[in-house]
Formats: structure tokens, sequence, C-alpha cells
């Protein structure tokens, strides 16, 4: 990103409607355009209070903010957080992807500095691991909502 926040190039793009708009390439900024941070990555899931503290109690994090329906979650350190929501609908996602299955719509990666110890304790917290294993430097477990995430070395 420039430092002063301008464009260098753009191009126009067309959505499926027809309608227009401009969007940087290579990561600039358009001039004049509002600054975005990312704040949070937010979890659908069945009940945001179990989840949150399934990952608090992974990572080590404090909750920073509470309601009935939604958690936020955030490193002591700083950084993006980490959010849960309630949703009624909410339906665990399928890994490795089937076709008309739920899909994944993200997964988190997490670096750990033993493997296995790290395995260990995610599942005694409630993961599961997953039965596909893609690579032997990391390691697939799902959370107690069905999310895929990956424990790797750092």
């Amino acid at each position: 990103m420039a430092p002063d926040g301008v464009v260098r190039q753009c191009a126009a793009a067309i959505l499926p409607n027809g309608d227009r708009y401009m969007t940087a390439m290579r990561g600039d900024l358009v001039s004049g355009s509002p600054r975005f941070s990312l704040a949070t990555v937010v979890l659908d899931c069945p009940d945001a209070h179990a989840l949150a503290d399934f990952y608090r109690l992974l990572l080590g994090w404090e909750v920073k903010l509470s309601e009935p329906d939604w958690v936020l979650l955030r490193c002591p350190d700083g950084g993006v957080g980490l959010s849960f929501q309630s949703e009624p609908g909410y339906r665990r996602p399928v890994w490795p992807e089937r076709p008309e299955e739920q899909q994944k719509m993200l997964h988190l990666d997490i670096r750990v500095d033993d493997l296995a110890k790290a395995g260990a304790y995610a599942v005694e917290l409630g993961a599961t691991r997953a039965a596909f294993q893609p690579q032997d430097d990391v390691c697939v477990f799902f959370d107690p909502a069905g999310h895929p995430f990956c424990l790797f070395l750092h």
C-alpha cells in the first residue's frame, strides 16, 4: 500500500448485473477512498459462547465483548480479533469438500511450537482430528461447530 494512500493504477470491472465499478490493482488504494482495517473474522455457529470458549482456551485469548448471540476474542498482544455469532440455521461444513454439501467458507491456520502436543490439547478441548490429512507438516482438525482449522509448526 502506498503510504499516501494513492492508487497508481485501477481498472474498471463490470458486475453480472451490468453495473460498473472501479477496482484497485496490485493492492493500491484509490485516491480519496476510505481506509479499511480488518477488525475481526466472524465464525457463524450454533452457540457463540460455546465456540468462543473453545478458541479462548485454545489460543489463550481474552473475551473483549460478550452479547447473547455474539462474542469477540482478541489476542492480548493485539491484532485482528476472532468473533462468534450464533446462527439458528447453521450447517456444519464438509471437508474435504463434496458436491451438494455445505462448503467451508474459510479455515484458520494456527501456528504452534509442538504439533503433537498442540493437537492433543485441541482434542482435549473438543476438537476432532480430520480423517484426511493432506500434508505431513500440517494437521487438520474440526472445532466443535465443525469449522476446519490447521495446526502447523512455525
